[in-house]
């Protein structure tokens, strides 16, 4: 992984149903990933196994369910998801955005 990440130059990775990602960087412990969403689009609720999870909304809004609490979370708020508890968003607004941390990094990804 490079040491720094120019986003003009990095493109969107399409994962279908109005949703995109760029991986920010990463290292073994640690990964950031920027996720941009239509208007309307899901993040089907989950939990991960091996990873902890914090999402800071960047641009937008989401409904929020976590650990079946919801919330709505606009640009500058956060949700914190822990390893094996559940998660899902649903995007207000077109162009949402978060940037997901993720710990350890998800390879999955690479």
């Amino acid at each position: 992984m490079e040491h720094y990440f120019d986003n003009a130059n990095t493109p969107w990775i399409e994962l279908g149903d109005g949703i995109r990602r760029k991986i920010v960087g990463h290292t073994p412990d640690l990964m950031s990933v920027l996720v941009q969403f239509d208007k309307g689009s899901i993040g089907t609720a989950h939990a991960h196994d091996a990873h902890d999870q914090i999402a800071f909304v960047v641009a937008g809004s989401f409904e929020v369910d976590v650990a079946g609490v919801k919330r709505t979370l606009t640009a500058g708020d956060a949700f914190v998801a822990p390893k094996l508890v559940w998660h899902g968003v649903v995007s207000l607004e077109q162009g949402s955005m978060l940037l997901d941390q993720f710990s350890p990094r998800r390879d999955d990804f690479l």
